[in-house]
């Protein structure tokens, strides 16, 4: 029995523009033809037809940063230390529900806690729990002044962390065999951190170049995508020499950072939404309210940087980097394309096109999502509004009036939660040191004598 979907305004995600007045034809999960209504196939015995009437209706949206381990994290310790992994996989398939409800039905996790994101994963596609079409890599694998080692050196990484610190190539290559060996779809490499090198008054990496390569090298010998979290120059051209497939963020990416990138057809993907989200919503009694005005230079510098990227003809994708209580799941997957759009000038066509198609490329299913031809996987969505016309319009949820996977409509229950409950013990005591001369300022509670 097959589906035919007939669509006033088609956005198939092969071109950057929209067709009018054509049907998508579903037998089971997989589509069988796309065209004008006027030549598309008859209707057979048992076939069911579909009218969008005169709604948009475009390939499921793609997510390529999404962190489902996270919890909505208020702080790294929030991530790391306070919630058994146990709990953490039963929520991550909230998480991920959330993350479809928002239209995304398919995303990539760059990071994740023990095997959690690999199990919900394994989960959706076993039929048991709705939800998008997961692509996952490990736990990242980082070094000394490399992201995810925040601790004091006597903690190092614990178990628990996303992180995974090696001391050497050695134990680098062991990890990299051990998730393939676990299921990993890709391999997540933390090419710098937080460091700034004083001999170069920038972000330093934390790797040497022969460490990456041997890394990138093992990952690609063993059939595995290699994605690099760099944001400063120096990592972005590490990465790029390495043959890292996708490198996260990049928003100090230079001249030979590019020409690397365009060299060897290199993807950047550089997740603004959390740096914008954290410089708009961050409040003052907030634990981050100091770097605000720095979150707002990396987003302007971002934007400078990867607009020249961008016009040198650097492919990109979009993430969001979701899972952070700035950026919590299911509420700002389509802002980053707003950003694409007004800071670094594509159209809202080509934005679109690169959050269905473009990001298709990243994943495991590569060939199955993303585009709306002849032989994918029917994932649809339905707006009451059309993006082209106004790319911040997929942020409106009221606006997504279906969500289809595999041609079938899909239901996502709702979820109503506080984030602060969602983790064991996560709680700020204490913004300040309460001295004598500091509580003489401040109006204080007087119980001492009750």
């Amino acid at each position: 029995m097959a589906k035919h979907f007939k669509c006033g305004t088609l956005f198939t995600g092969a071109e950057t523009g929209t067709v009018s007045d054509h049907t998508i034809v579903a037998d089971g999960d997989r589509i069988t033809y796309v065209g004008p209504s006027a030549v598309a196939p008859k209707l057979g015995a048992g076939d069911e037809t579909v009218d969008f009437g005169d709604a948009f209706v475009m390939p499921g949206l793609i997510d390529v940063h999404v962190h489902i381990s996270y919890g909505n994290a208020m702080n790294e310790e929030d991530i790391d230390l306070y919630s058994p992994v146990e709990f953490r996989a039963i929520r991550a398939m909230m998480a991920a529900q959330q993350v479809l409800k928002a239209g995304v039905t398919s995303m990539a996790d760059p990071a994740i806690t023990g095997r959690v994101t690999l199990a919900v994963r394994d989960a959706i596609d076993a039929g048991l729990y709705v939800g998008p079409r997961i692509t996952s890599a490990g736990r990242q694998i980082t070094a000394r002044q490399g992201l995810a080692d925040y601790y004091p050196t006597w903690i190092g990484c614990p178990d628990t962390s996303v992180g995974l610190l090696v001391r050497n190539t050695e134990e680098a290559i062991e990890e990299i065999r051990v998730q393939v060996k676990d299921g990993v779809d890709m391999v997540k490499l933390a090419a710098d951190g937080f460091y700034m090198n004083p001999r170069t008054g920038e972000l330093g990496g934390c790797f040497a170049q022969d460490e990456l390569n041997a890394m990138v090298t093992e990952s690609h010998r063993l059939g595995k995508k290699v994605i690099s979290h760099a944001r400063g120059r120096e990592g972005v051209v590490q990465s790029a020499k390495a043959g890292c497939d996708i490198i996260f963020h990049a928003f100090y990416i230079d001249q030979e950072g590019i020409d690397l990138c365009l060299e060897k057809d290199l993807a950047i993907c550089p997740t603004f939404a959390l740096m914008v989200n954290g410089a708009e919503f961050t409040q003052p009694t907030d634990g981050n309210a100091g770097v605000v005005d720095l979150m707002k230079q990396i987003y302007i510098d971002g934007c400078e940087n990867l607009r020249k990227a961008k016009d040198a003809g650097v492919r990109f994708l979009v993430g969001t980097d979701s899972g952070f209580a700035i950026t919590p799941y299911g509420e700002w997957h389509a802002r980053e394309l707003e950003f694409f759009v007004n800071g670094l000038g594509f159209t809202t066509g080509e934005a679109l096109q690169i959050a269905t198609s473009g990001n298709a490329t990243m994943l495991r299913h590569a060939a199955d999502v993303g585009e709306l031809g002849e032989g994918r996987l029917g994932d649809l969505l339905v707006l009451d509004a059309n993006p082209l016309e106004d790319i911040k319009v997929l942020q409106d949820k009221s606006k997504i009036r279906e969500i289809y996977m595999g041609a079938e409509l899909v239901k996502v229950p709702d979820h109503v939660y506080n984030p602060a409950t969602m983790s064991h013990f996560s709680y700020d005591m204490w913004s300040d040191e309460y001295t004598q001369e500091k509580v003489a300022g401040i109006k204080v509670r007087s119980i001492a004598a009750e």
